[in-house]
């Protein structure tokens, strides 16, 4: 219904706005992404929106790019993921750091954000997967595929991010999948 708000900044507490638009005073929640970015109070201020209507509350949300909006409204879509959950996970990881983590299947990064568990962060993962391309343009995994594989495998046998990682580094280019799992576990035995 509201899809865009322009006004004067009138007050910041965050993750909240007071947005005066011609006299009337909006109350936008943003994601700490947004708010770092917004200008000084008294200045004017064009969000996009996406509103939430309750049957004790209506609710509006604000972002300073479309990427923002599509991934929060991607968000809230999943079951058991709320707009207060979808505004944490943005402030925690921008959108290009979520689509990055979706694309590789990286749980580790989602249960680093507040509220985020194991099980919530499999199955956004799960829903998300092929849902971010269009409207969030998702990095390329600079590895390739089989190393994105390799990853996946040593994240799945309970290593963390950065022991995974720097796993990888020491591979060479152009590795297989099977022989870069066994060369990396050699690696992490050290």
């Amino acid at each position: 219904m509201i899809g865009r708000l322009s006004g004067t900044l009138a007050e910041k507490n965050p993750p909240q706005l007071l947005v005066d638009a011609n006299g009337v005073g909006y109350e936008v929640d943003v994601p700490m992404s947004t708010f770092y970015n917004l200008p000084a109070l008294g200045e004017r201020v064009v969000l996009l929106t996406h509103l939430v209507v309750r049957e004790d509350a209506q609710l509006l949300y604000g972002f300073l790019s479309h990427e923002e909006r599509a991934a929060f409204r991607q968000l809230v879509k999943i079951s058991g993921v709320g707009p207060r959950t979808a505004l944490a996970i943005l402030s925690g990881l921008s959108v290009a750091e979520l689509a990055q983590a979706v694309a590789r299947q990286e749980t580790g990064r989602l249960v680093k954000v507040p509220g985020i568990g194991k099980k919530t962060a499999e199955r956004l993962l799960l829903e998300l997967k092929g849902k971010l391309g269009d409207s969030i343009a998702a990095p390329a995994a600079p590895h390739g595929d089989a190393q994105a594989d390799i990853l996946q495998a040593l994240l799945a046998l309970g290593y963390n991010d950065r022991e995974a990682a720097a796993a990888l580094k020491a591979l060479p280019a152009e590795v297989g999948v099977s022989e870069g799992i066994k060369l990396a576990l050699k690696a992490l035995a050290r």
